[in-house]
């Protein structure tokens, strides 16, 4: 039986490094297999295009990040404090990523829209989903508190899309100004978003 190739996972390892470090446009596929360490030919082999790649990226990045957001969202605790440590973990996740390459990397699914929603039809569309299911998942935690009194509003949905907005624009700003403290006012604007009436 011949040996099983992971050249494929070098070559996804690689490309959302650079892409988070640098963006997608600049990058050649040259470049991406001689950080992953295969020959060029194992980048065909394996996806038939460069937006290929983009988006088996952007799939295997909501994967881990799916993973993370089910398990803080869905975990025990109150609604929303499990909210509060999403926030928290995501400003972890930014304060890692400045001291181990020195800048904020933002998230890679909003430097992606930004970068490409306007010229491939095929990632916007796979972006679109992963936000929709981010909002999803808030969403379910926004009703929770809801139904227990914790916040006034009325329009879960809209209330879930704005907090996952607020997300987005600090992680941003975050990245701007290379400066994770920007994070530091996400937990104070989503309790006003969502008119908390208990203090948490």
């Amino acid at each position: 039986m011949g040996r099983t190739s992971n050249a494929r996972e070098k070559i996804l390892t690689a490309a959302q490094s650079l892409i988070g470090q640098r963006g997608y446009s600049a990058l050649g596929t040259a470049e991406i297999c001689k950080v992953a360490g295969v020959p060029k030919g194992s980048f065909y082999y394996f996806f038939e295009t460069k937006e290929a790649l983009a988006l088996a990226v952007l799939d295997e990045h909501w994967e881990t990040q799916r993973g993370d957001w089910s398990r803080v969202l869905r975990g025990d605790g109150e609604p929303l404090q499990r909210l509060r440590q999403l926030f928290e973990e995501t400003e972890a996740g930014q304060r890692a990523g400045q001291q181990s390459c020195g800048t904020v990397s933002g998230c890679l699914f909003g430097n992606l829209t930004l970068e490409l929603s306007n010229q491939t039809e095929a990632v916007r569309s796979r972006l679109q989903g992963i936000f929709d299911a981010q909002v999803d998942m808030v969403e379910e935690v926004v009703a929770e508190a809801g139904e227990r009194g914790e916040i006034a509003v009325d329009d879960h949905r809209e209330a879930a899309r704005s907090v996952v907005a607020q997300l987005e624009g600090q992680v941003l700003f975050a990245k701007l100004y290379n400066d994770p403290r920007r994070l530091d006012a996400l937990w104070r604007n989503c309790l006003a978003i969502l008119g908390a009436r208990l203090p948490v």
